[in-house]
């Protein structure tokens, strides 16, 4: 038979034997890593700002009636409301009701409107059942205190699809508003971008 010895009891107040710890050089550049792209992100973002730096020359502006040159019912109305609307709602610029009380004069010519056929109906291939629908304005942007033109005659572009599934004339209708509203929006951008 074996014997067995018997270990001496160890108490509590005595110090338990401490296993060496391996340095680990990997977590060390981890922790190194992350310490440095928290600190990069946070002083990246301290000087953050929204909206634009720029300053525009001109703090008043005048929105003419737009002209129309074509024969597009009912557009020069549509396309001067969402025009001022989206002028409004930018908010740098103080829309006024007179020239002389403007530092700007912002004019908006319709010059071209034009329908691609971009599908034809599936039950007679002569008639169109998808157009693309383009409106083109140039736009004029002129400084009243110093007469100064800061930009003639600078072509906006805008382009919807609309199908003729409950007629065309119906359809281009409703689409116009859509227009009006995505010209509108680029020129704002136009207008109000610092060059």
């Amino acid at each position: 038979m074996r014997r067995f010895q018997l270990q001496p009891r160890m108490h509590l107040s005595s110090p338990v034997p401490r296993l060496p710890l391996r340095r680990l050089p990997w977590l060390q550049a981890v922790a190194a890593w992350c310490f440095l792209a928290g600190f990069l992100l946070c002083t990246g973002c301290a000087h953050y700002q929204l909206g634009t730096a720029g300053q525009l020359s001109f703090s008043t502006l005048f929105v003419a009636p737009v002209e129309n040159k074509l024969l597009l019912p009912q557009a020069q109305a549509i396309i001067t409301t969402r025009l001022r609307d989206q002028l409004l709602r930018d908010g740098r610029v103080n829309l006024v009701g007179a020239p002389s009380a403007a530092d700007a004069t912002l004019q908006v010519v319709i010059r071209e409107y034009r329908r691609d056929v971009e599908a034809a109906r599936a039950d007679d291939t002569g008639l169109a059942r998808k157009f693309a629908l383009t409106l083109v304005v140039n736009c004029t942007l002129r400084d009243n205190r110093s007469g100064k033109i800061l930009f003639a005659d600078r072509v906006v572009t805008v382009r919807r699809d609309v199908f003729t599934d409950s007629g065309q004339l119906q359809s281009e209708f409703q689409i116009l508003p859509l227009l009006a509203e995505s010209l509108a929006d680029k020129v704002a951008h136009t207008v109000l971008d610092v060059w």
